[in-house]
């Protein structure tokens, strides 16, 4: 199992822990992974960390898909694996239809279908092996639709870029993880229970089953997101945690659509994920934090004393973790990660 550290986004003000990434390049870590929702976008960041480390790979998680066009994303992907030496790792989800549609001013579906033809795309962009073009649902190149000029024509990218460049997905529900197993390498679920891989096993099935080569299980990647709090108190460790999952699980989405309470349920906490919706969309966020059980926050985090911590991290390493990506801006937390892991 490798180890991958998360920075996010930055809140208010541009900020990059660099203390942080030094130290987990320092340590061993494999990557460091940037993000974006309607602030900071996730490739400038990681373009100047690129310049000021040597070794680390370079994760991108993750672009939003309906934000660029498959060109642009291939263009800014190569350019930033040269650069950085090939350390470049592409991360790419559809994101949600509150900001495709009230950011980015686009159209959210037909969101996989969407994903799908962007990776599609990306890989011919980088394999160079004939000059593009795509006839699909969401694109078509060259474009010679309503508004074209016609004067469109296939092209082959001047750069070369490195065509075996790992691809990820966010991908949560059933069928976003079945894409990711058709057209990517892996898939990089926002949390989840080691214990419970099997609620992948399915859909990561139909996926593979659906590629044009013979890839296996194994050749799969599982790059999970997991925060960390590591303190003597437990419950003081475990109560940082509610307020976020709350969140996630109360408010982010409708009744109808909540793909974060979705997967809750699908852990087993069905009844509390029900309250805490309830709750949170009543403006009780309060309540709704209180309502978080302690045993979901401690299935889906890294919470507690040193000790604690290093011996849950048998969790993930016995069930398939390709790379643990971690979150955690406490230097003598990475450096107990990496002792027991790297």
């Amino acid at each position: 199992m490798k180890l991958g550290l998360s920075v996010g986004y930055s809140e208010r003000d541009m900020d990059i822990p660099f203390d942080v990434i030094l130290e987990a390049e320092r340590l061993g870590f494999d990557s460091v992974w940037t993000a974006e929702a309607w602030g900071s976008d996730a490739v400038t960041p990681l373009a100047w960390i690129g310049a000021k480390t040597s070794r680390i790979k370079l994760g991108v998680g993750i672009m939003q898909v309906p934000a660029r066009t498959p060109a642009m994303t291939a263009m800014t992907a190569m350019t930033l694996d040269a650069l950085s030496g090939g350390r470049f790792i592409l991360g790419l989800g559809p994101s949600g239809p509150q900001v495709i549609e009230g950011w980015h001013g686009v159209p959210y579906q037909p969101s996989l279908t969407r994903l799908k033809e962007h990776i599609q795309i990306v890989r011919k962009i980088l394999r160079r092996e004939d000059k593009l073009s795509h006839d699909g649902r969401c694109y078509q190149l060259p474009f010679n639709g309503i508004g074209s000029s016609g004067q469109g024509v296939a092209l082959k990218s001047i750069l070369h870029g490195r065509s075996g460049m790992k691809i990820y997905t966010a991908a949560m529900t059933p069928v976003g993880i079945e894409a990711a197993a058709e057209v990517a390498d892996g898939f990089m679920p926002i949390w989840c229970d080691p214990e419970r891989f099997d609620i992948f096993d399915s859909s990561i099935e139909r996926g593979l089953a659906k590629r044009d080569i013979n890839l296996s299980r194994r050749d799969f990647d599982i790059l999970p997101s997991v925060p960390v709090n590591m303190g003597d108190d437990l419950q003081s460790c475990l109560n940082a945690f509610k307020p976020e999952l709350a969140l996630y699980i109360g408010g982010m989405g409708s009744r109808k659509k909540n793909y974060y309470n979705d997967l809750a349920c699908e852990l087993g906490f069905e009844e509390a994920a029900k309250r805490i919706q309830d709750l949170y969309l009543n403006g009780q966020k309060k309540e709704a934090t209180v309502a978080v059980p302690n045993e979901l926050v401690d299935a889906v985090t890294l919470s507690g004393p040193a000790a604690r911590i290093v011996e849950r991290l048998d969790r993930w390493r016995t069930n398939g973790t390709h790379t643990l990506i971690v979150s955690s801006n406490d230097l003598e937390t990475l450096r107990i990660l990496a002792a027991a892991v790297l």
